[in-house]
């Protein structure tokens, strides 16, 4: 860890501190992404990942491997993980315990593995391997989706992947839940337009809204045979959902797709609420906005069209509103968003969520600039820890991408 008082900017609060957490030389670092659940509940440990972008990782990189920030301990790292392949890492909601996939998938081959081990490393165990289709279907995955998502009971995670056999054009992509306590998965949502899914479960405790998965689903994408996609969304782009996790109750969220509305593609829970966040990018007026809303009963693709929807736009009362990517505490107080202009480097603010639904946001505070190039293997990517005392960013000011910390603000 080496302390950056030198990314402060003359607006930054008195107090605050600005700490670099990857170091090491000629290697790119990261951390996972804003929405996985990479941390531990009492905001000590964190997971990053070394030979990474903020997208991912490469499956055939020696190099790579996840690895454990504690927070307490000088932000001492230590891997984690040594398999190539290693992906799609969640922590467990007691913290004791770090689920991760190995994929070594390959167009209708090749197998992905389920695993955990304990945050101190002992105790690594495979829990399933899929090698073959997937029960009732003639489906195997391949190219799983980086992020994976565990359920606030920790009882079931959820991840997506192609399913194409490397021969059918227009081949689907498909959710998959497994079930921790019994080793089993079972595919519960595919289709064509099901690539770059974005799965989230719900942090509710709620014993059945902790079943609930945010998704996103990319309209008019266009995917090669062998599933690499050359084009995510077209048209009116793409709409959010609200799924069961045994694939029933499939539900809108009532944003974009009015032809002036579109989604970033960019979402998470607001806490541990059924409140929901995206970023949207609009035409007139232009701007980068971030709306809040509940799902409600599926009613077609119709967006910011949906019948008997609320929304919120949080940042109406911002002047040329542009963020981007965000997170929130667990408590869905404390928002955290990366925002323009990007070609000078972007900005982070910290604002509060309104307890209500129909209140802007509150007392939008500049952090920093994290003189990021925002290419597409740099983004900041900015998220909190649980407790909203901390927040980790990314940035490649120094001329390979990093992970950062910042905090003081309270």
């Amino acid at each position: 860890m080496e302390p950056r008082p030198d990314l402060l900017h003359k607006d930054s609060p008195d107090g605050l501190e600005i700490f670099q957490l990857t170091t090491e030389t000629g290697v790119p670092s990261s951390h996972v992404y804003m929405e996985a659940q990479i941390f531990t509940p009492d905001s000590k440990r964190l997971i990053l990942h070394r030979s990474a972008h903020p997208h991912g990782s490469d499956p055939t990189d020696p190099e790579h491997r996840y690895l454990v920030c504690e927070l307490d301990n000088h932000c001492q790292l230590a891997s984690i993980t040594t398999e190539a392949g290693a992906m799609a890492p969640s922590i467990s909601p007691d913290g004791e315990v770090l689920y991760y996939f190995v994929d070594q998938t390959i167009l209708n081959g090749g197998c992905l593995t389920l695993k955990k081990v304990n945050l101190d490393g002992t105790n690594r165990e495979t829990l399933l391997t899929v090698d073959s289709s997937l029960s009732g279907t003639d489906f195997r995955p391949s190219r799983p989706y980086p992020l994976s998502t565990i359920s606030s009971d920790g009882k079931r995670i959820a991840i997506s992947a192609f399913l194409g056999d490397g021969e059918t054009a227009d081949a689907p992509w498909g959710l998959m839940v497994f079930n921790l306590e019994q080793a089993s998965v079972e595919l519960v949502l595919y289709g064509q337009t099901w690539c770059n899914i974005h799965p989230q479960y719900s942090r509710s405790l709620d014993t059945n809204e902790q079943h609930d998965i945010l998704i996103q689903e990319n309209h008019g994408n266009i995917c090669d045979k062998s599933g690499r996609i050359t084009q995510l969304v077209s048209g009116d782009g793409a709409d959010i959902h609200v799924i069961c996790d045994d694939g029933t109750d499939f539900r809108n969220l009532p944003w974009g797709r009015d032809g002036n509305e579109f989604c970033q593609g960019h979402q998470c829970w607001i806490g541990r609420s059924q409140r929901a966040l995206t970023s949207t990018s609009t035409r007139t007026p232009r701007g980068c906005e971030l709306i809040e809303a509940r799902a409600v009963k599926y009613s077609g693709h119709m967006g910011i069209k949906t019948p008997n929807a609320q929304r919120n736009d949080l940042s109406r009362q911002i002047p040329s509103p542009d963020y981007y990517h965000f997170a929130t505490d667990i408590n869905g107080k404390l928002l955290i968003t990366d925002a323009g202009p990007r070609d000078s480097g972007g900005a982070i603010y910290l604002g509060e969520i309104p307890h209500n639904e129909t209140n802007p946001l509150k007392n939008m505070t500049y952090l920093l600039n994290p003189r990021s190039s925002w290419g597409k293997g740099s983004h900041i990517h900015p998220f909190l820890s649980p407790d909203g005392h901390t927040g980790f960013f990314n940035s490649d000011e120094s001329g390979l991408l990093q992970a950062y910390m910042v905090h003081g603000w309270t």
